[in-house]
């Protein structure tokens, strides 16, 4: 644990020391703030990020599900860029690998598969929460990667994918985009839904398991 502490301290420094002298230049990183939550402990071991984010680039990682990888890009210079550094944070301490994605849904307004939760839906976090990061002009296109949380300022570990859109308020932090794999997201879609929400027969338990058995950082 201390030595990925140190590697990220490492990249932190490295980025600031490479950044543009100029006044008017924007921020290399910003602060974040991640709370423990001792009434809901962390699902697996795992420490906090570090309390700051870049805020430029892009980085690519990849869930490997039972249906076949897919990859995401996280936007660092996006709206969420302390959402984005926690969900690296969490892949690289292998908090999602053997995971299950307990939500699915395929209605009019909502068309999202939803992971990051690791014992069911939205129960089983990493111990600790952090706030939104949304500008309130958030949209969720076919492609969009978000988090999932249960209220304002709940974020932790739990995110969805779109498979076809999502006609919902702008509450949700926006982290990228799926580049490659949104095929394996539609066959876990055509197998169906298991109706456990009370949302409806279209929101529920994906009809067969879907699970991840690893998250990597890159490709």
């Amino acid at each position: 644990m201390k030595l990925r502490w140190g590697l990220a301290l490492v990249g932190v420094l490295g980025a600031l020391l490479v950044a543009p002298a100029s006044a008017s230049a924007s921020p290399v990183v910003t602060r974040c703030e991640f709370t423990p939550t001792p009434d809901n402990p962390a699902a697996r071991p795992v420490v906090r990020p570090l309390p700051f984010a870049l805020t430029r680039g892009t980085v690519d990682v990849t869930f490997r599900f039972n249906y076949g990888p897919v990859t995401v890009r996280l936007n660092r210079a996006g709206a969420a860029p302390c959402a984005v550094h926690n969900m690296v944070s969490l892949i690289a301490q292998r908090f999602y690998d053997r995971s299950q994605c307990w939500r699915l849904s395929n209605s009019s307004r909502l068309g999202v598969l939803q992971c990051g939760d690791i014992y069911e839906v939205e129960k089983g976090g990493p111990g600790y929460k952090f706030p939104d990061e949304v500008s309130g002009a958030e949209t969720y296109p076919r492609g969009t990667v978000a988090m999932g949380n249960q209220g304002p300022g709940t974020n932790g570990s739990e995110f969805f994918i779109v498979h076809s859109f999502a006609n919902i308020p702008a509450n949700y932090s926006v982290l990228g985009t799926v580049v490659r794999g949104m095929s394996a997201i539609d066959r876990m879609v055509a197998d169906g839904i298991i109706p456990t929400d009370p949302n409806g027969p279209l929101d529920g338990a994906p009809a067969h398991p879907v699970k991840i058995q690893r998250a990597t950082l890159g490709r």
